[in-house]
């Protein structure tokens, strides 16, 4: 990190901060601050809708996932598309019509407060566990570059958060999110060129997709049925649509975005804009992760990508067997080189034999290659058990501080931490909005002491008695008191954080564990009117118990990739069961003639 870096990096996170503030200073009603006065146009909603997603974990951790583990994991996205039409067609012109400042709002009037109140808890459980992820994420960056305690970093990213979402809610998230996106695609396409442009000369892009391919990292499609896969086509298109259809349609920081628009065809256009473009950026910054692997098939590279696990095992009583780890990847990698090259002028000359030939060559030596990386992890483990293993998340930025030239290393780091900073910023609107109009103005009794406390520890920030004319004012500033609130949560709960396989996996599995119950609920609200609100209630209390029991015995328990089930699979799961018990719990009700929950 030079001064160039430095004055890139900071130059660029200073701006954000300072425009989000100026742009949307002075928002005196719930209209403005929650919804930005309903004038954002599709192509500030389609880039804040893929801003909120796309955290600094995506370009933190993808390409690592693709370094390690290919391209499979775009299948990820195929549901999205048909959510977007789903969502479109059913979700944007229910929410405009009933003008709904949250999406579970809608809950209240179709079945009850309580039902409403759980869905909206449930969302703040699982998206405040995930705001803390995203400002941990970055901070695992910094922490490698300056050597600086985790905690301190995750206070100053986190407080930088705070500062333009407090000030200006959903207008300051989306205004600052156009120029995020736009900082961050700059960012990953000047990356991509300068790493093609450190393979050797005779290795063109077209080459560097064979020797990919020669080591299956793009093999983007499997059509197994295997139901303990993580990343298939079937659990993509079912699983993924599930995930998808939770996410964009009942997740407040996404329905915040596209509830900001003009109009309805607005809000459309911007999540049409989502639908085409998400699936083409996802599997461009997993390309991004292949190049990497490319690259150092050519060059070398650590054993473990996390330079603290390597720093623990050197210090420790394993150091000569883990040095001799590194003499055997040593000798390794001039044995792939070889292979590579073999490989490359076979392809050159169109000898297909030779190329099968070289192709199984790699594929030996791979397979030594991982056996060699097990063997390190497991000498990391057993010199210092609090060390994380899992270097996954290191791999790109391991990259971009080792090869990449001065005033380029700030950029990038910028990219990430704008990723980060522009996720945040929505979850922290969201779940302050949730809490100030969900909770807070539907259950003021509880509302009243929780913004008392908040008056406390923002000495003073939060004025005014709590049993006044509840003014829109009012309203305003306590959404400003629950977002600083959530701010400081997420800061707590990235200081206790800790790697789990893979970060942005992690943000996945927390959203499964409860994003199918919360769908289930929105499709019996909009398409079964005959399930009443006990029921609903009932029944997701039920499922949210059996999903989490369902993923400590089938996900949790097992080590990564020895899952007895697919991740993806708990949202179809959680949607399905939330549905079919409310029905079965309505049918006994009505026959019994009996009101659930009555004497």
């Amino acid at each position: 990190m030079g001064v160039l870096d430095w004055t890139i990096l900071c130059g660029t996170l200073l701006f954000i901060v300072a425009y989000g503030v100026w742009k949307t200073k002075g928002s005196t009603n719930v209209n403005d601050y929650v919804r930005g006065g309903n004038e954002a146009k599709w192509w500030t909603i389609g880039l804040s809708v893929m801003a909120t997603q796309a955290s600094a974990i995506t370009f933190l951790s993808t390409p690592g996932q693709a370094f390690h583990d290919g391209m499979g994991f775009v299948q990820f996205y195929f549901g999205l598309p048909l959510a977007m039409i789903i969502i479109c067609l059913v979700f944007i012109p229910l929410y405009h019509r009933m003008k709904v400042y949250t999406a579970y709002e809608f809950l209240e009037s179709r079945f009850d407060l309580k039902t409403r109140s759980l869905a909206a808890i449930l969302f703040l459980i699982q998206r405040g566990l995930a705001a803390g992820i995203t400002i941990f994420a970055p901070s695992i960056i910094l922490s490698a570059v300056l050597g600086w305690d985790l905690r301190t970093l995750n206070i100053i990213i986190g407080t930088l958060v705070i500062i333009y979402t407090v000030s200006g809610g959903t207008k300051a998230v989306s205004v600052t999110q156009k120029q995020q996106m736009f900082i961050i695609m700059t960012g990953m396409f000047i990356a991509f060129f300068f790493i093609l442009g450190y393979l050797p000369s005779d290795i063109t892009f077209g080459k560097a997709m064979k020797i990919a391919g020669a080591s299956n990292k793009l093999d983007v499609l499997d059509f197994s049925m295997d139901t303990s896969s993580r990343y298939t086509f079937w659990s993509g298109i079912t699983g993924g649509l599930f995930l998808a259809l939770a996410y964009f349609g009942t997740d407040q920081s996404q329905v915040q975005r596209y509830l900001s628009g003009k109009s309805i065809r607005e809000s459309q256009l911007g999540l049409v804009f989502n639908g085409i473009f998400k699936i083409p950026m996802q599997f461009f910054i997993l390309l991004v992760g292949v190049m990497v692997f490319v690259f150092y098939q050519y060059n070398p590279s650590p054993l473990n990508f996390n330079p603290s696990a390597t720093q623990a095992v050197m210090n420790s009583e394993y150091a000569e067997d883990y040095k001799l780890l590194q003499e055997g990847q040593v000798s390794l990698e001039a044995e792939k080189r070889i292979a590579q090259n073999d490989f490359s002028a076979a392809l050159e000359i169109k000898e297909y034999a030779a190329v099968e030939v070289a192709k199984k060559r790699i594929i030996k030596i791979n397979e030594k290659d991982r056996a060699n990386r097990v063997a390190a992890k497991l000498l990391i483990a057993q010199a210092d058990e609090t060390v994380e293993t899992n270097d996954k998340d290191y791999v790109f930025i391991h990259f971009i501080l080792n090869n990449l030239p001065k005033g380029l290393i700030g950029l990038l780091l910028a990219v990430i931490l704008s990723a980060a900073m522009s996720s945040t910023a929505s979850e922290l609107n969201a779940l302050g909005t949730i809490t100030a109009l969900d909770i807070y103005k539907r259950n003021k009794s509880l509302g009243n002491k929780v913004l008392s406390f908040i008056n406390r520890i923002s000495f003073g920030y939060y004025k005014g008695n709590t049993n006044t004319v509840l003014t829109e004012k009012h309203y305003v500033r306590a959404s400003k008191g629950f977002t600083l609130l959530w701010g400081i949560i997420a800061i707590l709960i990235a200081c206790i954080a800790s790697l789990f396989d893979n970060l942005i996996q992690l943000v996945n599995i927390i959203g499964s564990i409860f994003y199918g119950n919360v769908l289930g609920i929105f499709l019996l609200a909009f398409f079964l009117k005959f399930v009443k609100g006990n029921a609903v209630f009932f029944a997701a209390l039920l499922t949210q118990v059996i999903v989490c029991v369902v993923y400590y015995n089938l996900i949790h328990i097992y080590p990564s990739g020895e899952e007895k089930l697919g991740y993806l699979w708990l949202n179809f799961i959680g949607c399905a069961l939330v549905m079919t018990i409310a029905i079965i719990f309505e049918v006994f009700d009505r026959m019994l003639n009996k009101p659930l929950g009555s004497n």
